[in-house]
C-alpha cells in the first residue's frame, strides 16, 4: 500500500485506528475543527487537542439528488452528534439513500474510504459514517 494522507486536518490516520480530533477550548470545553486564535464563547485563547468518539447519532439528514459533475447521486448528507461531545457534518455510506433506511436518532460509526489517488500512488483518505448493525 502506498502513502495515505487525510483529506481534512482533523482526520487522524497514523495514531491507531482512524479517528477525528477537535480543538477543545480550555476555558469552555467548546470543540472546533478549524484553527482558532480564541474561543468564540469566552474570547480567550487556549486549546488542547481532543480525540472524539468513533460513534454517534444522526441529528438530521438530507438526501442529495443533484451534485457537481462526477459526484454520484443520490447520497445521504447528515449532521452527526458525536458520543461524548462534538458535532460533525458527514456523508452516510453503506445505507440505501432512502428515508425508509435513514432517520434522526440512527446510531452510526466512523469509517474511512479512499477518495482518490495521485500519480505517485498517494491515497487521499476521507471519512464518513455508517449505520451500526443492530444485534
Amino acid at each position: 500500500m502506498g502513502k495515505q494522507i487525510p483529506i481534512v486536518d482533523y482526520l487522524v490516520l497514523d495514531d491507531g485506528p482512524p479517528h477525528l480530533v477537535a480543538n477543545e477550548s480550555v476555558e469552555t470545553g467548546a470543540l472546533y475543527f478549524d484553527r482558532r486564535n480564541a474561543d468564540a464563547k469566552s474570547g480567550k485563547p487556549g486549546f488542547r487537542r481532543r480525540r472524539l468518539a468513533d460513534t454517534g447519532m444522526v441529528r438530521t439528514f438530507t438526501i442529495v439528488y443533484r451534485a457537481a459533475p462526477g459526484v454520484p447521486t443520490p447520497y445521504v448528507s447528515a449532521v452527526i452528534d458525536v458520543d461524548g461531545g462534538g458535532v460533525v457534518k458527514a456523508n452516510l455510506v453503506n445505507v440505501e439513500p432512502d428515508p425508509e433506511n435513514v432517520r434522526a436518532g440512527l446510531r452510526v460509526s466512523l469509517t474511512t474510504y479512499v477518495a482518490g489517488t495521485d500519480d505517485e500512488g498517494t491515497e487521499a483518505v476521507a471519512f464518513a459514517y455508517e449505520p451500526i448493525k443492530e444485534a
